[in-house]
């Protein structure tokens, strides 16, 4: 039986295609080359100011990524860079656990139908504007609380609470 060259064609052009194509693929999926610090622009070296210190040994996609983002909060009030700032510095401090949950939570309130994300958006509007004493007062009472006693609290609010809870003790 002999093999006629026109059924292996198409094999052979798909196998010359491959191969011409890895390595445009391979160069696309090629990390970006790292930035240094002293070549970010004064702007971007204000609101990326918590990370100067690791710059220069993060990942080049992590690298990316900020400078993506501080394309946008470059344009930003400076009240509003300010925050950035803050927000960054927290997130540097946070434990690598810290940062999973951080992580998990926004998933989790991403996932909630959008009449619950208002809710829960606007009563933390509203925490943040209590003074910062009645802020604390309530923390510290949240995190005295059993979880059945919290779950009450989400749902009739520390309002309607005449007394505080009594101290919650971990065996």
């Amino acid at each position: 039986m002999t093999l006629s060259a026109r059924p292996l064609l198409p094999i052979v052009l798909a196998i010359l295609l491959g191969s011409l194509a890895a390595p445009a693929l391979h160069a696309q999926a090629a990390p970006p080359a790292p930035v240094a610090w002293n070549s970010l622009t004064p702007a971007q070296r204000d609101v990326l100011a918590p990370l100067a210190q690791e710059w220069n040994t993060m990942p080049s996609h992590r690298q990316q990524h900020m400078l993506e983002k501080s394309e946008q909060w470059v344009n930003l009030p400076p009240a509003k860079r300010e925050e950035i700032r803050e927000r960054i510095a927290h997130w540097q401090q946070m434990t690598p656990a810290e940062r999973q949950q951080a992580r998990e939570n926004q998933r989790l309130f991403r996932q909630l139908p959008p009449g619950q994300r208002e809710q829960l958006h606007a009563a933390y509007q509203r925490f943040q504007q209590l003074p910062p004493e009645r802020r604390a007062q309530l923390m510290r009472q949240w995190h005295a609380m059993p979880p059945a006693q919290r779950l009450q609290w989400l749902h009739h609010g520390p309002e309607n609470d005449p007394k505080p809870p009594p101290p919650h003790r971990r065996w």
